[in-house]
């Protein structure tokens, strides 16, 4: 984005899908955090649902919630600095099985309403005023927030295609064009997203990614992991969930059949259809397992080339590719299936259309490679940092304050 001028002393209320207390990483949170170094930050919880309090009592976090509604535990918890986390001190009712969509919307309102009465709450408490409304894919939960919040601006933040998924299906078909178009203005970590949301809203803007790279940027060990140090050169490599929505068997099996004198790594834990694939039947073809995340860049660095072997679906086509980031931070030659999605990476990478191209592109990157390439893909990978990101935020919220 062009223009950027820093966003400081203000109120930002963050509303979305992962709670602060979620085991997994978070876009919501990190942003949360590069906003709170310059201004006050409530970051909200999702309000307990009628269902998960009933079906999850014994889940730590669901008593912690529990507490909260019974007033035995606070429900803002200072996480530090400018940054604090509420748990909202209201539950909610769990409609989402509910298909007329005229009953769920006024049950959805009702929610809403709810929900914004208990951020009204906290919001006082803080001493928040004028505030700006950050969501971070929350369709349902925070359709009507800005209504009843009234917020100086309110930004929708699109990190993923929902509407590939059933749950968010149903009603987010309708919901979800409307609540982008209500928004001030929208922001996307991938430029598929961008597209989409400026169908329905024209301050619409791509923010980019931020990506956690310290621990591959700082790998200086040239030692290979001990299931890996046998493995005669090239080694072709992948890092990540092994999911069969996710990534391409074919491409796979193709790479590994057509050259036997290759060794094809995969590294990360498997789905059922991965588990009973042919794959496991191919001799160059390593199932090592899920890895601690610390061990991760060694793994990396063993790879002679990266993998991204993408399938191209409604949940696949619209995501910010982060391991793209983590292969490069490491100077790393990466080959990838082409989206829309990875065409910010294309001056860096290979990237093919098709499982036979898959071969050629990897024979292209283990003959062209260099140190030069390496400096530059390293250099290309820590632009992609959350400070960055929300610098492009920063700079949507003013476009549509003037």
């Amino acid at each position: 984005m062009e223009e950027y001028n820093l966003i400081s002393n203000r109120d930002i209320v963050v509303v979305g899908l992962q709670p602060w207390d979620v085991e997994i990483g978070s876009n919501c949170k990190n942003i949360a955090l590069e906003f709170s170094k310059h201004n006050r930050v409530l970051y909200v919880n999702s309000p307990l649902d009628r269902i998960t309090f009933m079906r999850h009592k014994s889940d730590p976090r669901v008593k912690k919630r529990i507490n909260v509604l019974k007033r035995k535990e606070e429900a803002i918890v200072k996480i530090g600095g400018n940054l604090w986390n509420y748990y909202p001190d209201k539950m909610i009712e769990s409609i989402n099985w509910i298909k007329n969509q005229g009953i769920f919307n006024n049950l959805n309102r009702y929610n809403n309403k709810i929900f914004a009465a208990s951020i009204k709450k906290a919001v006082k408490q803080l001493g928040f005023s004028n505030i700006l409304l950050f969501n971070d894919n929350d369709i349902f939960r925070s359709f009507y927030l800005k209504d009843y919040l009234q917020p100086d601006k309110s930004i929708y933040y699109s990190r993923d295609f929902l509407l590939a998924v059933d749950y968010w299906r149903t009603h987010g078909l309708k919901l979800e064009p409307e609540i982008i178009a209500k928004s001030d203005c929208c922001v996307a970590n991938s430029t598929y997203l961008t597209n989409y949301c400026k169908q329905y809203n024209s301050n619409s803007f791509y923010v980019g990614q931020g990506c956690e790279l310290d621990i591959f940027l700082e790998h200086k060990s040239h030692r290979k992991p001990a299931d890996i140090e046998l493995f005669k050169s090239p080694v072709i490599g992948y890092v990540g969930a092994l999911q069969s929505i996710r990534i391409d068997l074919d491409i796979l099996k193709h790479i590994a059949q057509h050259r036997p004198s290759w060794n094809i790594v995969l590294v990360g834990p498997e789905d059922e259809q991965f588990k009973k694939g042919e794959l496991h039947s191919i001799k160059n073809i390593h199932f090592l397992g899920a890895k601690q995340p610390a061990d991760l860049p060694a793994y990396i660095n063993a790879f002679d080339v990266c993998l991204n072997p993408q399938l191209v679906n409604a949940v696949t086509i619209g995501n910010y590719p982060r391991k793209i980031d983590e292969y490069l931070a490491m100077g790393k030659p990466v080959v990838a299936t082409r989206t829309e999605a990875m065409s910010i990476f294309e001056a860096h990478t290979y990237l093919g259309n098709s499982k036979e191209e898959y071969i050629t592109l990897i024979e292209k990157a283990l003959a062209e490679n260099s140190a030069t390439l390496v400096s530059e893909r390293k250099l290309f990978a820590t632009e992609h940092s959350w400070e960055n990101s929300v610098k492009d935020i920063y700079a949507a919220v003013n476009k549509v304050s003037r």
